[in-house]
């Protein structure tokens, strides 16, 4: 056998050392307090038992907010068609009834 062919097989065998992103060891939180709080009872700051009170500035930030969304979808829903597509569709259409070739769908028939 060659030497060339036994260092290639040889090569192929050998395990790889497995190299990471970063040389610095993995921190582990050993012996530290948990990070979870128990549960108390207050959600979003009011504690139980008591009526959330809203602030000033909410109902008007909810109603603009929601008035200007629903507008915005009225505005979207009713804007005029302005693709290369039906463009193409309507000259198309109006070169072929000025040739004759298509009937025109405003002409009344008799």
């Amino acid at each position: 056998m060659s030497t060339l062919r036994l260092a290639a097989r040889t090569f192929a065998r050998a395990p790889r050392a497995v190299r990471t992103f970063s040389h610095a060891a993995p921190r582990r939180s050993g012996g530290h307090e948990s990070h979870y709080d128990p549960p108390t009872g207050w959600l979003f700051g009011v504690k139980p038992g008591e009526k959330y009170e809203k602030e000033g500035w909410e109902g008007l930030m909810y109603w603009g907010f929601c008035g200007s969304a629903g507008l915005a979808v009225v505005a979207y829903a009713f804007k005029p068609d302005t693709s290369i597509q039906t463009w193409a569709l309507e000259e198309a259409r109006r070169r072929l009834e000025a040739e004759g070739i298509l009937p025109d769908p405003d002409a009344k028939k008799e």
